[in-house]
């Protein structure tokens, strides 16, 4: 669904006219234009739910041009700037030695091209030759080939074509070839301090080096649950405000996994990434997608809770629902229970990756409450979601990837699968979930939940056992002896728990 005041930026924008923009909509702002106070509201979160006397009156330029930014699709004022001024980004550094891991970016490259992705536009912009000189918005309508993409690849790693590239990546396969970053990379994944340690004293500039996609070495500790050395990198002055080639930063990392590992060290390397400039308004694959969205995506209560003390960005039902505020959910509704528009703003961000499919959403008010349901059921908020049911929303509804049931289970929300199964949940209801058609409710507890107390309750309320999914042909006792969950399985055979352990 796209941003309401997006703007594309034409092929050679101007860096003054920018400015004068900005103050322009200021002085409007100030003069109370209805419209400007709208973009303010939308694109500014830390002003969004003032007065509209006080809003006008506290706003400075450093909002304005805030707002210009976002409206663009950049995270703040001097990215653009830096855009503007083409600056050209310095050049990836490879750190993984297969070549398909390459090809495997410059799929999600395409993916992200086909749904507008911002990031990826600017991308293709950037390192392609034939679109050097294109708007925005030619891009977005181009065809865009997995050679076209590969070329992008290769060129953001500073070769003329895929073939050189490829050369590089088989060289230091091969042993033939250094990359101090890729030693960096590896030093952090066998979670060795003192070689990370030592390759830093030698290669300082490495701290904030831009590797593959964009990915610093930061990043990658944080995704590798690597907290201890990325408070190291933290300490040799590692930038926690340097994004990914789609807008994605440390705080997003920190988000993604906040169920990983040690719960408080990530929330303490949390804080240490605030107090450090960390912006938590920052936004990755789409509008809103802040490091808020991604915690609540995948259901991570308490790290979205720290987050949203910082700021609630972005502001809208489903995060509300996901966040379990009563008070919030109930500012998206009118007198009469109907559905304010503003509930449906800042959706852009629909998955962490280009592994999830693509989704090309209505915006339809029944579209924006069930997806609302899906994000309550994954961080198990009871009480949203029988707010949400009881102003509408479809509690079979499977907007994209998934029904409630579905990421209630993925989630391992016990109290919320008890619950939406009480409230007459299909037991199974077949969706797309991920690559796969036609995933029930049973598949989600054999396979990605592994959960048998959960598949015993769906059976005992009439789950169909010989259901197949259609992409893979299998029923839920195919995916528990796939993935080797036995304990699932054997509720599946309708073995008793004495045979299951025996």
């Amino acid at each position: 669904m796209p941003h309401p005041y997006a703007q594309d930026l034409p092929a050679s924008p101007d860096p003054e006219q920018q400015k004068k923009r900005a103050k322009d909509l200021l002085k409007a702002l100030r003069a109370g234009a209805a419209e400007v106070i709208a973009r303010f509201r939308y694109s500014h979160p830390r002003l969004a739910h003032r007065p509209d006397a006080e809003l006008a009156a506290a706003a400075k330029l450093s909002d304005a041009q805030w707002v210009v930014a976002r409206e663009y699709g950049f995270a703040s004022w001097p990215r653009l700037q830096a855009h503007l001024a083409g600056e050209a980004p310095e050049i990836a550094r490879p750190f993984e030695t297969e070549l398909q891991y390459y090809r495997d970016r410059a799929a999600g490259i395409r993916s992200n091209h086909r749904t507008g992705e911002a990031g990826s536009l600017r991308l293709v912009q950037r390192f392609h030759p034939r679109f050097a000189a294109a708007s925005e918005a030619e891009i977005r309508a181009a065809a865009l080939s997995q050679e076209d993409a590969e070329l992008v690849v290769a060129r953001s790693h500073g070769f003329d074509d895929w073939a050189g590239f490829a050369g590089r990546i088989e060289a230091m396969q091969a042993g033939r070839a250094e990359e101090p970053f890729r030693t960096a990379f590896e030093a952090i994944r066998g979670d060795d301090r003192a070689a990370l340690a030592a390759v830093l004293a030698a290669h300082p500039g490495l701290v904030n080096a831009r590797g593959t996609n964009g990915n610093r070495l930061l990043m990658l500790a944080i995704s590798m649950n690597r907290l201890v050395l990325a408070g190291d990198l933290l300490d040799a002055g590692a930038d926690p405000n340097l994004a990914n080639d789609k807008g994605w930063g440390p705080l997003h990392d920190i988000a993604y996994g906040g169920g990983r590992g040690d719960r408080e060290a990530r929330l303490v390397l949390l804080d240490r990434l605030v107090a450090a400039g960390g912006l938590v308004e920052a936004e990755a694959y789409g509008d809103g997608g802040t490091p808020l969205a991604v915690a609540l995506f995948w259901g991570h209560g308490t790290m979205a809770e720290r987050l949203a003390a910082e700021v609630v960005a972005p502001l809208n039902l489903r995060i509300a629902a996901g966040l379990g505020r009563m008070d919030l959910i109930a500012l998206f509704f009118d007198a009469g229970g109907a559905l304010r528009p503003e509930a449906g703003h800042h959706r852009g961000f629909y998955r962490p990756h280009s592994g999830f499919p693509e989704w090309h959403m209505t915006g339809e008010p029944q579209e924006v409450l069930d997806e609302a349901l899906t994000w309550a059921a994954r961080s198990g908020r009871i009480e949203a979601m029988a707010a949400l049911l009881a102003r509408g929303a479809d509690i079979d509804g499977a907007p994209h990837n998934g029904a409630a049931l579905h990421w209630a289970l993925a989630s391992h929300r016990a109290e919320a699968v008890d619950w939406l199964i009480g409230q007459g949940a299909d037991v199974s209801r077949g969706v797309p979930w991920g690559d796969t058609a036609n995933v029930t409710p049973l598949h989600m507890a054999a396979g990605w939940a592994n959960d048998p107390r959960a598949a015993r309750l769906l059976l005992q309320h009439g789950a169909d056992p010989t259901i197949r999914d259609r992409t893979y042909d299998s029923t839920p006792l195919g995916w528990a002896e796939h993935f080797g969950h036995p304990e699932v399985a054997a509720v599946l055979r309708g073995e008793s728990e004495s045979e299951a352990t025996g």
